[in-house]
């Protein structure tokens, strides 16, 4: 739709009962991504000129009242995006006692997808090329740089930047690529030093500042498989930089040796999450599958704005698809993207006081999602997100959906391993070994034997060496955060 026919509302993709402080932020995020001495598309002139418009008219109060008398009744009209809401119980009972609540919500395209069309990519690899990544590591990295660099569409924007003690921008970020001479200069990389991300992170991110643009993919693809140290703060700080610029980042480790809780706090920052690759004939694999979710992306990244509700707490979000992981629980709290033949799906977790229980209907959450759909320049208008519960004195006698029950039954496996692995890095060995052996029996009841000898024989190890395994945690954590969105795919065909 074009963006003339929207009101100064729709344009700056807020509502209409926006605070001063909320049409102030709308503003600088659309005019940062559509200034003129950044975009130059056709049409994106025009575009910043009606943004320009809207807000002026918006936040002047004495202008904002005579155009929204000249406005017609609100009519909601179909949205680029859609939600679906499912809770664990249709209401709350008055105890005395603190009750859980489960949310699992659904964000996926509206019918017209089709309509939009694929976006284009400005993607960066970031290359561990420390001495550990000497042999097969390195020759299947740059096999399969090769192949995504033979892959890209006229259209795509791919840099390569290696880095150990130091980083090196191998192929930098432009159109038009002269494939052969980027392929030599990737074959060309030699293993050396030891690994310091936050120099290859910020090279990264100098790249992808390069061709930074609102209408493409803008991410970061880290291959790693070392830890670093000294710099992890730095690198953090970094993440919150490319989170506001819209920049996603995926953390990929290699082996065994690699920080995996480091890495996914970096990717969660933009909304990403980390994968874990054990051996390296994988790399191709799952980079491959990597790039081609990227060139899917319907929606770059969803926001949910929100007020915390008195005597309520969100006690836990975890993303189960399209890429599973923990979600940081701040506002605006960054769930992930949407792609075109996957849904987004979050499942909250909220921790209800007795003291929020005097009336007979309670808020659990009062907040608004916002999208970031790739293919259309000016901003998507909010969805309300308005949580309710009745509060009764007796339960109702209903079942919890389907696709919540089998959902809460995969975390639960998922959770036990975290207690597990914070029971032993607190010397807890017998603790941790005992939650390691309830995992192995809940997953053998659900007939995944091979990962249940695993956790047994993880749990073996603690009990006797007070350590894990060299690939014990890290094959529990991410084989059973495979199992989350296996669970999930499964109820949604």
């Amino acid at each position: 739709m074009r963006s003339n026919k929207l009101d100064h509302y729709a344009i700056l993709g807020v509502f209409r009962d926006a605070s001063q402080e909320e049409i102030k932020r709308a503003y600088f995020d659309a005019a940062q991504k559509l200034h003129p001495d950044r975009n130059v598309a056709p049409g994106e002139t025009e575009l910043f000129l009606e943004i320009q418009q809207a807000y002026e008219v918006l936040s002047n109060p004495k202008r904002r009242s005579l155009y929204d008398a000249t406005l017609p009744p609100v009519i909601e009209e179909k949205s680029l995006i859609k939600h679906t809401v499912y809770f664990s119980r249709p209401n709350l009972v008055k105890l005395t006692e603190p009750q859980l609540v489960y949310m699992l919500l659904e964000v996926s395209p509206n019918e017209d997808k089709e309509k939009l069309p694929t976006p284009p990519l400005n993607i960066c690899l970031l290359l561990d090329r420390s001495t550990s990544m000497q042999g097969d590591k390195m020759d299947m990295v740059k096999a399969t740089a090769i192949q995504l660099l033979r892959n890209l569409r006229a259209e795509d924007v791919l840099s390569v930047v290696a880095f150990s003690d130091f980083a090196e921008v191998i192929i930098p970020a432009s159109l038009n690529l002269d494939n052969k001479k980027q392929e030599s200069r990737i074959q060309m990389m030699q293993t050396s030093g030891a690994t310091e991300i936050f120099n290859g992170l910020q090279a990264a991110l100098k790249e992808i500042r390069r061709t930074l643009d609102p209408s493409r993919v803008n991410h970061i693809i880290l291959l790693t498989d070392g830890q670093t140290y000294g710099d992890e703060q730095a690198c953090i700080e970094l993440a919150e930089e490319a989170a506001a610029e819209n920049i996603g980042i995926t953390g990929m480790g290699i082996g065994n040796d690699w920080n995996d809780i480091f890495l996914d706090a970096l990717a969660s920052k933009t909304g990403g999450s980390s994968a874990y690759i054990s051996k390296p004939k994988d790399i191709q694999r799952l980079l491959v599958d990597k790039f081609n979710a990227l060139i899917s992306t319907y929606a770059d990244e969803v926001l949910l704005e929100f007020k915390e509700q008195e005597h309520v707490k969100i006690n836990y979000v975890f993303r189960l698809q399209p890429e599973g992981g923990s979600v940081q629980i701040e506002s605006p709290m960054r769930l992930g993207p949407i792609l075109r033949d996957t849904s987004l799906h979050v499942l909250f977790e909220f921790l209800v006081s007795p003291d929020a229980l005097n009336e007979d209907m309670l808020t659990l959450l009062n907040g608004a999602l916002k999208a970031s759909v790739t293919a259309r320049p000016i901003p998507v208008p909010p969805l309300r997100l308005l949580l309710n519960r009745e509060v009764r004195t007796n339960p109702t006698p209903e079942p919890p959906p389907a696709r919540v029950l089998f959902a809460l039954s995969r975390l639960n496996l998922y959770r036990m391993q975290d207690r597990a692995r914070a029971a032993a890095s607190q010397g807890q060995y017998n603790v941790a070994a005992r939650h390691l052996q309830n995992l192995a029996t809940h997953l053998l009841s659900q007939g995944e034997h091979s990962l249940a000898k695993t956790a047994l024989f993880e749990a073996d190890n603690l009990e006797r060496k007070h350590a894990w395994s060299a690939s014990g945690n890290k094959e529990i954590k991410y084989n059973t955060r495979a199992l989350l969105l296996a669970s999930t795919k499964e109820k949604t065909r």
